[in-house]
């Protein structure tokens, strides 16, 4: 048993390495057929995307194998180095880093690229549990097996905010880089888990239908609308000082909204406007800034039930679709396995999130509970967006499908989250002796 114990493997969720596998080598094949190229058919040619993809893959596998060996402990000691450091990277890449696509978000050392951002996800996760399993053991050191006690006051969900509010604004405003930014508004899930009332989620789900309304909607027409419903509402609730308060902080709120969404709107740049115009049906523009949008929707619709076939895909083949190996990758899913290799992604893909959320419940520690949660958020949100961008369901922001889409930064950082939390829970049975 004690031979066991010190086993690299010991306590290690191997459903959970399997699925994280599996969907590795998937996207490799896919990636393949994405930008497959018959002068260099050979599936291992780094000279091609699939030939660094596997170098890719295989660093991974070695950083996750890393992971495994070191000292689980490691990660809450470093928790706050982790997240400082790469908020000073973030900070420091605009002006150091090399430009790519319109976003200087990368650091560049010789054919090597690599992007702080997306490293920024895993230590914004630590420091998150971090900070929250030490105000949740101070707030209620009695309820051990479920502390959920994160908004005992204001001040701790201030600083959790916070937390997370500092790589989402640095990304957003230094790096131009949208979809990593709201990439961090997906810690909201875990906030809630650990005791942030639902009433914050309802505020926030309102505002968010507020915000669309006010994309389609005049802002006076609005504004009318909202008074005429607070007017109302005093002739229906009881008539109170109290009543009189909560009403116009809602009416103020809710015109508040509406104004800040018209003056963010008019401040976007003209390809985001494009985009978000293009998706509430406002404006038509299949060739232009709608054309990714509509040669995705293209191939996988045309993929039918079983799909055209591996490297068959017309639309791949001949690149209708721009970053098809990336951003737009679940379309050649689409169009080469149809809606079985679709639903066969989809199914993976959220397969692993509840896995990681059945394992987060089962752990001892507050950190790992807290981690875990923040694991499965991220990759929720990463699978929702991206595929809701293929099928034109939400504005193309560009975050990549997890463990699918080609690039080193995105599949190590992805391969960091993970391989910690699982490292994290192979030591609860060391917590447990």
């Amino acid at each position: 048993m004690r031979k066991q114990e010190h086993s690299l493997f010991y306590g290690i969720d191997r459903v959970t390495v399997l699925a994280y596998a599996l969907l590795v080598l998937m996207g490799w094949m896919n990636i393949y057929a994405a930008v497959y190229n018959e002068e260099h058919q050979n599936i291992f040619d780094t000279s091609q995307k699939y030939g660094m993809q596997l170098i890719w893959i295989g660093s991974a596998f070695f950083i996750a194998i890393l992971i495994l060996i070191i000292d689980a402990g490691f990660f809450t000691v470093f928790a706050y180095f982790f997240y400082a450091f790469l908020l000073l990277a973030c900070i420091a890449v605009p002006y150091l880093g090399r430009e790519v696509k319109g976003s200087r978000s990368w650091f560049r050392f010789g054919s090597f690229g690599i992007q702080p951002a997306e490293f920024m996800k895993f230590a914004t996760n630590l420091a998150l549990a971090k900070y929250l399993s030490n105000v949740n053991i101070e707030v209620d050191n009695s309820r051990r097996n479920r502390i959920s006690d994160l908004v005992k006051n204001y001040k701790n969900t201030f600083i959790a905010v916070i937390i997370l509010g500092l790589p989402l604004l640095i990304i957003k405003i230094l790096q131009d880089e949208t979809g990593l930014a709201i990439v961090f508004v997906a810690f909201i899930i875990t906030l809630y888990r650990e005791g942030l009332s639902v009433n914050f989620l309802i505020f926030g789900l309102i505002s968010a239908l507020i915000f669309v309304l006010s994309l389609v909607i005049a802002s006076q027409t609005l504004i009318i609308t909202f008074s005429i419903i607070g007017v109302l509402a005093f002739l229906f609730i009881k008539r109170s000082r109290k009543n009189f308060i909560i009403v116009s902080i809602i009416f103020a709120t809710a015109s508040g909204v509406v104004l800040g969404t018209n003056y963010v709107y008019e401040h976007l740049e003209s390809h985001q406007r494009d985009r978000i115009d293009i998706l509430l049906g406002k404006k038509i523009d299949p060739k232009g800034k709608g054309y990714n949008v509509s040669q995705s929707k293209i191939a996988i619709g045309s993929g039918g039930f079983f799909g055209k076939g591996y490297l068959q895909g017309t639309q791949t083949k001949y690149d209708f679709v721009p970053e098809q190996d990336t951003d737009f990758i679940f379309c050649t899913v689409g169009e080469e396995w149809g809606f079985v290799g679709t639903s066969t992604v989809i199914m993976l893909e959220l397969f692993l999130i509840i896995k990681v959320i059945f394992m987060a419940e089962r752990q001892r520690s507050p950190f790992s509970r807290i981690y875990g949660y923040g694991v499965a958020s991220v990759l929720f949100f990463h699978v929702a967006i991206n595929v809701g961008m293929t099928i034109g369901l939400v504005p193309v922001i560009g975050i990549p499908l997890p463990f699918f889409s080609y690039g080193g930064s995105s599949l190590w950082s992805f391969t960091i989250l993970l391989f910690i939390f699982i490292k994290l829970d192979a030591n609860r049975l060391v917590i447990l002796r």
